[in-house]
């Protein structure tokens, strides 16, 4: 994980357990585990852990097998369940990935079928048709039998599939995109009494509200990031790109070529927060893409200067001791954070942080260029 930009996690929490999961986002695989043990399987739950951040096609391979390897370590005379799931993908290229995890399953295709091992998928996102197409092709070519789902089935609705707790739904048609997700219930493991609480009283908040003229400065060399707030800002007819300058320590001064619509602007590139902000004093977002590593010290800095006044940090895996320092500095500078950890934001009509929102097609069906 660590020699990665992407986030690649995995625990242990009964090695001889009949559940595995392989899920795709931190906030979709704590949501997988908390089902599996809502259902009273938590005690067969074998492992926790996240792929995200758009891994390539060998990360995930080698997470996939390391997965695996340690799946097929115990026999169970039962058998055993993986269930691969995840939301909708904001950046990750599901084919990408899938093509990863289709080496790992032929890899291991004799151990699986030999240990009676039931896989069930359900993924969407950027390239999903593609990604569950040919994760089909090769469980026919195979023999291992997976069930494969896309977004127009509940995100856990697998769970209670897998574990043999309700019937087996109809997959889908992948000769096309799937339409809107079928949001029949999912009978529960139990009924609780439904509780009504009294909405929060309103508190003041240090977000400075953004309009379409807010431009910010991109901490890293996040170009795609970029791009995509570039090619939103282009749709909600914004006047000037909201991303001004960027900053990466590590090479001298440059330029670097983007799209604005069908022409081209050249983006500065410094190697310091200060000079940056300094030649673009009008910048009121700083969007930090350090990794956990260094991102205390940038956004520190960078919350010294008062034309920031709001600072995104992307990063996850931030120690809580610093994210606490982080939180007290930006309250006694009036500085609006957002995160860390975070996918960053979005104003429809105004300005898109990091990736929010997806890719261009995802901002197009969801109309979120739209002001109002």
């Amino acid at each position: 994980d660590g020699k990665t930009g992407a986030s690649l996690k995995l625990t242990i929490l009964n090695d001889r357990g009949r559940v595995w999961t392989m899920v795709a986002g931190g906030g979709a695989s704590v949501v997988y585990a908390d089902t599996v043990a809502d259902y009273g399987w938590g005690h067969e739950l074998a492992n926790y852990g996240e792929y995200s951040g758009a891994p390539s096609t060998e990360e995930t391979f080698v997470y996939a097998k390391t997965l695996l390897s340690l799946m097929l370590k115990y026999k169970h005379p039962d058998g055993k369940f993986l269930i691969i799931g995840g939301g909708i993908a904001n950046f990750t290229d599901v084919a990408a990935t899938f093509t990863g995890l289709i080496q790992a399953l032929q890899h291991y295709a004799s151990e699986i079928k030999e240990n009676n091992i039931k896989i069930w998928i359900r993924r969407a996102g950027p390239n999903y048709i593609e990604g569950l197409r040919k994760v089909k092709a090769a469980s026919d070519k195979l023999g291992l039998g997976l069930k494969v789902y896309g977004p127009e089935t509940h995100i856990t609705a697998v769970v209670p599939m897998a574990l043999g707790l309700q019937a087996p739904l109809p997959e889908p048609d992948l000769s096309q995109a799937a339409g809107p997700p079928a949001r029949s219930l999912i009978p529960g493991a139990g009924s609780k009494t439904p509780t009504t609480k009294p909405a929060p009283a309103p508190s003041a908040h240090t977000i400075v509200t953004a309009t379409p003229a807010t431009t910010s400065i991109v901490y890293g060399l996040q170009n795609r990031a970029v791009q995509g707030m570039l090619d939103f800002d282009f749709m909600c007819k914004r006047k000037k790109p909201s991303v001004e300058a960027m900053v990466f320590p590590f090479s001298g001064n440059h330029y670097v070529k983007f799209y604005w619509g069908t022409e081209e602007v050249l983006m500065p590139v410094y190697t310091t927060t200060k000079e940056a902000v300094q030649k673009h004093p009008n910048t009121s977002v700083f969007i930090n893409f350090a990794s956990f590593r260094s991102v205390h010290e940038t956004s520190l800095e960078a919350m010294q200067y008062p034309n920031v006044k709001t600072l995104a940090i992307i990063a996850e895996g931030v120690p809580e001791q610093q994210t606490r320092q982080l939180i007290q500095t930006a309250e006694a500078k009036g500085v609006g954070m957002i995160g860390p950890a975070t996918v960053g934001g979005i104003k429809p009509g105004c300005i898109r942080i990091g990736n929010t929102g997806g890719m261009l097609d995802n901002i197009v069906m969801s109309r979120l260029y739209r002001a109002g």
